[in-house]
């Protein structure tokens, strides 16, 4: 008698409960389908992203500690980074030549206007900020800023799809933070000047940053290690223990972590047949 090729169908009846299988269905087994090949430099190059929010939250915690001690007046973080800021405003439209300018249709004019309501609502606000939090301990208050930063590091859109990636979240934690460590500063102009310099380092630098290495690819390592080495000798200023460990997290996320990516790649083993579920093609 000869035996029946056995089909993986339902609606025949052939002889076999309706969960057999035969030999020949593991034949459509596949390994690895979708599975991407990362190389060393490449991930290297992307973890400097991560490297370049983790130095402007150090550098802005060293500005604090400055301004906090006297050692820097709110009068010369203002000129200072307000020649930056203009530097880097100009680079912006250097990049591409103003092509983004064009297609968003928005003038430099409309860019001063958003300036100059941003300075004057903030330096008007800058008396309530300042007391906003003064019935809270200064424990709670550095406790609140330790967690916002945090959040600003974790939120932040470092340039993929994942879900827990929010530029405004990350932003409104980073002010937040600002809001809190000026409260603890002695005048209404270094409140002024803190949030200020927030706005800079996590709103209009993390902008700059994408777009040179958008437009300017191989920049990146150049941004990366000029914010790190820039956080770098200023924690060193203040504190040694600080800037080591600041160095070794840094050469960590850096090297050590795409290292360990790259060498755990060969044991990636995604299997894939006719037990998953069907996907509609469009």
């Amino acid at each position: 008698m000869v035996k029946r090729k056995w089909h993986k169908v339902l609606y025949m009846d052939q002889g076999v409960p309706d969960n057999y299988v035969d030999k020949s269905f593991l034949d459509e087994m596949k390994k690895n389908v979708n599975t991407r090949t990362y190389e060393l430099w490449s991930v290297i190059r992307e973890t400097g992203v991560v490297s370049q929010q983790l130095s402007s939250i150090c550098f802005f915690v060293v500005i604090f500690i400055y301004m906090d001690s006297a050692v820097l007046t709110p009068s010369h973080l203002l000129t200072v980074s307000s020649i930056i800021t203009v530097l880097g405003y100009i680079l912006y439209d250097l990049v591409d030549w103003g092509a983004e300018r064009r297609k968003s249709q928005r003038s430099r004019a409309a860019d001063v206007k958003t300036t100059l309501i941003f300075m004057t609502f903030t330096y008007g606000l800058s008396p309530i900020l300042q007391t906003l939090t003064d019935t809270i301990s200064t424990d709670t208050i550095y406790a609140m800023t330790v967690f916002m930063l945090l959040g600003s590091l974790l939120f932040h859109d470092y340039g993929t799809d994942a879900i827990v990636a929010s530029r405004s979240l990350s932003l409104n934690a980073s002010v937040f933070a600002s809001v809190c460590l000026a409260s603890r500063l002695p005048t209404s102009m270094h409140t002024f000047a803190t949030v200020t310099l927030a706005m800079q380092l996590f709103a209009l630098w993390p902008e700059l940053r994408r777009k040179l290495k958008r437009q300017l690819p191989n920049c990146q390592y150049i941004m990366t290690w000029g914010s790190a080495s820039i956080a770098l000798a200023s924690l060193l200023s203040i504190s040694t223990s600080a800037g080591v460990c600041f160095a070794l997290v840094h050469l960590a996320i850096t090297y050590l972590v795409p290292l360990c990516l790259i060498s755990l790649q060969p044991y990636k083993n995604n299997i894939h047949g006719p037990w998953d579920e069907a996907v509609i093609q469009h």
